[in-house]
């Protein structure tokens, strides 16, 4: 059984959409509401790490308190950035997937494709519509 984690947030569609593509692959996630139990500050560090990221890469500005809180000062420190995201987790990005394969943050959701050890069972298209995988569980690439 492959271990996949999704630090998802179930009122996000992109993260809906993430988490549907690895059930997609016949697996069933550990699924971490990430904003109900945030990562420890060094998990976070790791993921990040893993992901090939930096702290500020990490940092969602939408609905967050991003702008009241000075975050787009350049001369931040990544300390400084982490610890804003540890007192806020709503400041992490979503959703963030972490198989053998690798980290990612999956925006959007079909990045998960590339690190999903397992290929898709079936069909997917997003709650939008949109067509991610064909009949087949192949990719669909945009025309």
């Amino acid at each position: 059984m492959t271990d996949i984690v999704i630090y998802h947030n179930p009122a996000c569609g992109t993260s809906r959409n993430t988490l549907a593509l690895i059930r997609n692959s016949g697996v069933e996630p550990h699924v971490v509401e990430y904003l109900k139990s945030p990562p420890s500050r060094a998990l976070l560090v790791e993921m990040i790490g893993r992901a090939g990221m930096a702290p500020r890469d990490l940092l969602r500005q939408k609905g967050t308190p991003y702008a009241e809180l000075g975050l787009d000062d350049a001369s931040l420190t990544n300390d400084a950035l982490l610890d804003a995201m540890i007192e806020h987790p709503v400041l992490i990005n979503r959703p963030l997937v972490v198989t053998p394969l690798g980290v990612r943050l999956c925006r959007p959701s079909e990045a998960v494709l590339d690190i999903l050890p397992d290929a898709q069972k079936g069909a997917f298209a997003k709650e939008d519509g949109e067509q991610v995988v064909d009949a087949d569980g192949r990719r669909v690439t945009p025309a």
